[in-house]
């Protein structure tokens, strides 16, 4: 399991007549933020900085920032540790600014972008990634009544049925339930139900809620 954010997301705050806009996005590889940056520097071209950081893979070990001509270590850096600190990865995030004449100091500088970053995460809603199986079953008629009553009373996450000469339907199974899921489902039907596909994939998951195609269900009850 490993956190990282739901959408992406942007805000803006002025500071002493500087404006900071905050852009986050998620992102799987270098190449993914460094277009994300790109783009951002091309919508902003006219700013005084673009200042970004990147934090990627699971356990962090990619992770770049650039001060963009602010002084050493006064945006980048700020920036990658709220990143760092929030302990979320897969998200590059870009802090513009426009000069409002002020200079902000180093400590100023430093307590901007990091804010900026920190509220930038805090409105693209942090969520943990957790291992999910997507099953494909199949069975006999006969047992649907039971399997659905099941399916019903722990909340699991299903597409919906489909119908031929047996019911077929796909499920969301935590992995580290899916040991008790098989056998229950085995249990139930004397051993009927046929598993025809086991596709792992990562899910987000908020509030215990998961979030599948743009849906969110009550994660399931064991």
């Amino acid at each position: 399991m490993y956190k990282t954010i739901l959408e992406d997301a942007r805000t803006e705050e002025e500071i002493k007549k500087s404006r900071f806009i905050s852009h986050i996005k998620k992102v799987k590889t270098e190449e993914d933020a460094l277009d994300f940056i790109r783009a951002i520097k091309e919508k902003h071209r006219d700013a005084t900085h673009n200042c970004w950081a990147y934090h990627l893979g699971k356990k962090g070990l990619i992770q770049r920032y650039d001060d963009d001509g602010e002084p050493q270590k006064t945006a980048g850096v700020p920036i990658l540790e709220v990143i760092k600190n929030k302990k979320i990865t897969d998200v590059c995030i870009v802090v513009t600014r426009y000069f409002g004449g002020t200079l902000l100091g180093s400590g100023g500088l430093i307590r901007a972008y990091a804010g900026g970053a920190n509220a930038v995460i805090e409105e693209a809603k942090i969520v943990d990634m957790c291992p999910y199986f997507k099953v494909k079953l199949q069975y006999d008629y006969s047992q649907h009544g039971s399997l659905e009553y099941f399916f019903k009373t722990k909340e699991i996450p299903l597409d919906p049925p489909l119908y031929t000469d047996k019911v077929q339907l796909r499920a969301l199974v935590e992995e580290e339930r899916w040991d008790w899921f098989s056998d229950q489902l085995n249990n139930l039907t004397a051993g009927g139900v046929e598993f025809l596909e086991k596709t792992p994939l990562d899910l987000a998951v908020r509030n215990n809620k998961v979030i599948y195609k743009n849906k969110s269900y009550q994660r399931s009850v064991y």
